[in-house]
């Protein structure tokens, strides 16, 4: 495999240039958390699909497939519509209002009273699609080089961390970028067509299984819907989401660039279902779904093609990763310790500070919390499905009534955030964490208690919708350091 360990190599030697590269674009907050808010539709577009699609839509998406055929593309296949109504429906209007993270918008539509709880879930939830992320490591570095879980966790985690550390979102984009030309590559023009030839074509793919693997709905419609609720609603609200969004250079770019992302997922999502389709008829008999994959990539793919598509499956994960880890720093930095040092030091918000220095603090200590987190936690499912119906039930109300409902209040909004995080908490510990009623039940009491405590409380002053309006029609923001020129 020594072909494929160069190519291994000289793709994490790459990521690691990236990262180099971007610390001296990064000079300023908005360069350093938002790309400077300059990222034209190319750029955005593969940066965009490259965070959707990690390592739970690559491997998990195969494993998928495996298990239940062409319906088991119904996970990123509503990942992947779930971007596409952010992009048509809202991408534009987050865009123009020229924050860093969600929090801040549910503070501007509410008034300064809403984000210091709503924090707390998101920095919660990007914590937990981080860690999960950065486990995947553990499975693809023990194909490569048979390195023990904690050893893989460590090395692919701290590549990431360096990258994001040095150069923030500029890194980040920049190995996205990377990342989503070998995933397409090496999953869409490599690894699907050789899988499907390997299985001897389609006819002999349908000849050798039974019909429901060919079945659109074979998955169940019970699990189809619950795919929707949290994935596509997940991708509405989540900060690791909405902070590309705020990369974007113009409200047109984060719409029709996100729409080509969107349609890049659907696209993905079949070709990870077919795989799998097809790994089932070679291996009728895996231990583990999930091992469908690496199974198929170790004995299937000549030498350099298999290093190749191991290096997209990479890809996938450190994309994902890396993304949520920026995410959860900046929620961490900005959403909860800058409003803790205003009200521990008087003179806090006066305080002159190095903006981008503390940022790259945060991301190296949620990164360094990350890896350790990653090694120590046995059950990944359990931990973002958590992290998922916390964020679904206790965020997705207050985010999209702050935008299309002008009668929300932030009364009913904190109220709503405490109501489906309670009762999602507390359905989980009665019916089980895997359980779908949780996030049902707990959505259901989010919007009641949105809907009743906002009728019941006075409505948001005037001049903080005003204020609102002028944000969101792309006036009002707050002045940004000046960018330094983009290179040509």
């Amino acid at each position: 495999m020594a072909v494929d360990y160069t190519v291994i190599v000289v793709y994490l030697a790459g990521m690691l240039a990236m990262g180099w590269w971007g610390m001296r674009r990064a000079k300023s907050k908005s360069e350093f958390l938002v790309a400077g808010r300059r990222l034209g539709p190319w750029m955005y577009s593969g940066t965009m699909a490259a965070i959707v699609l990690g390592g739970a839509s690559t491997i998990g998406g195969v494993g998928l497939g495996y298990q239940y055929g062409l319906s088991g593309a119904w996970m990123v296949f509503t990942i992947g519509l779930g971007l596409l109504a952010l992009s048509v429906f809202f991408s534009a209007r987050i865009a123009r209002l020229k924050v860093y993270t969600v929090s801040e918008m549910l503070d501007l539509r509410y008034g300064g009273r809403a984000g210091v709880i709503s924090g707390v879930v998101m920095w919660a939830y990007t914590l937990m699609l981080a860690v999960t992320s950065t486990i995947a490591y553990a499975t693809i570095f023990d194909v490569l080089f048979d390195l023990n879980r904690t050893v893989a966790i460590v090395i692919g985690g701290s590549i990431v961390v360096a990258y994001s550390t040095l150069g923030g979102m500029w890194s980040i984009t920049l190995t996205d970028m990377v990342q989503f030309v070998v995933k397409t590559i090496g999953v869409l023009l490599l690894l699907l067509p050789i899988a499907v030839v390997k299985a001897g074509g389609f006819s002999e793919m349908k000849a050798k299984l039974p019909t429901e693997y060919f079945d659109p709905l074979g998955i169940g419609g019970e699990t189809i819907f619950t795919y929707v609720l949290i994935y596509t609603f997940g991708m509405l609200i989540g900060q690791d989401i909405w902070q590309r969004v705020f990369t974007a250079r113009s409200d047109k770019v984060a719409r029709y660039g996100g729409t080509v992302a969107g349609t890049y997922c659907l696209v993905y999502a079949i070709a990870g279902a077919v795989i799998g389709t097809a790994a089932k008829v070679m291996y009728p008999k895996l231990p583990s779904a999930d091992a469908a994959f690496a199974t198929i990539v170790k004995d299937e793919l000549p030498m350099g093609v298999r290093g190749l598509v191991l290096a997209a499956a990479l890809a996938a994960v450190m994309s994902t990763s890396s993304g949520a880890l920026i995410a959860c720093a900046t929620v961490a930095n900005n959403d909860i310790w800058s409003r803790l040092r205003g009200v521990v030091s008087p003179r806090g918000a006066d305080e002159a500070h190095d903006e981008v220095k503390g940022n790259r603090l945060f991301i190296l200590v949620m990164g360094i919390a990350v890896i350790c987190i990653a090694i120590a936690l046995n059950d990944v499912v359990q931990a973002l499905t958590v992290a998922y119906n916390l964020l679904v039930a206790g965020l997705l109300v207050p985010i999209l009534g702050g935008l299309l409902w002008r009668r929300g209040t932030a009364p009913g909004a904190l109220a709503a955030v405490a109501a489906g995080g309670l009762s999602v908490v507390g359905l989980m510990w009665w019916y089980g964490i895997l359980a779908n009623e949780p996030v049902y039940y707990g959505l259901l009491t989010s919007l009641a208690v949105y809907v009743v405590v906002s009728l019941a409380t006075r409505p948001t002053d005037a001049a903080v919708l005003a204020a609102w309006r002028e944000r969101l029609a792309g006036r009002g923001a707050e002045p940004e350091a000046e960018p330094a020129p983009v290179p040509q």
